[in-house]
């Protein structure tokens, strides 16, 4: 349990961070002690669930990017479709080519959990600077990702600016080749502007 609170708290506080946010501000927002918050980010304190869900409205982030998966998280096991490429996967990466800053940007993808429709609800992390704190980034996006037979589709929504849209599609995801090629569509607002 110990180790639990203690991942959660490293991510309240990397959070927190890169919102440019002190303890004192985020105590006054949630009307809690600083010295409760330090604890909270340490891992001494177990937090209860409401108290999660006020941080995470407080942060504006999803309660799930707080949430410590245990390496034992949903894998992928779609029924019915057979996707050799993404199967048992609770993680995966991808990079695209950002001719603004002339760079190959990666960005890490998070399979949070299998909605009731057989989607699957995803995280998506990208401009960080480390592969190990990659949710201390410049974009962060929620959104589904969908298997069909020849084909898997992600929908994804920046979690600062809603109206920035990014779209994922797959081909041949039955594919067993440790990489695969895909086309990344969306609207960036740095500058305003269509991407591919």
């Amino acid at each position: 349990m110990a180790q639990i609170s203690h991942e959660i708290g490293k991510r309240i506080r990397a959070f927190r961070k890169s919102r440019h946010m002190t303890l004192e501000e985020m105590s006054k927002i949630l009307c809690k002690n600083k010295s409760t918050l330090s604890k909270y980010e340490t891992g001494e304190i177990v937090l209860d669930i409401e108290t999660l869900y006020d941080i995470s409205r407080a942060l504006g982030i999803h309660v799930e990017q707080l949430l410590y998966c245990t390496p034992d998280r949903v894998p992928i096991q779609t029924p019915g479709v057979q996707t050799n490429f993404f199967s048992g996967l609770t993680q995966f990466y991808g990079y695209y080519y950002d001719g603004r800053v002339h760079r190959i940007v990666p960005a890490v993808f998070e399979i949070l959990l299998l909605s009731e429709d057989h989607r699957y609800k995803i995280m998506m992390y990208m401009n960080f600077t480390d592969f190990d704190s990659y949710q201390n980034c410049g974009t962060a996006c929620w959104g589904y990702m969908e298997h069909y037979d020849a084909i898997t589709n992600i929908t994804l929504t920046s979690q600062d600016t809603p109206m920035e849209r990014a779209f994922c599609q797959i081909l041949a995801t039955q594919t067993t080749q440790d990489t695969i090629w895909g086309l990344f569509t969306g609207l960036s607002v740095r500058p305003m502007m269509p991407v591919a």
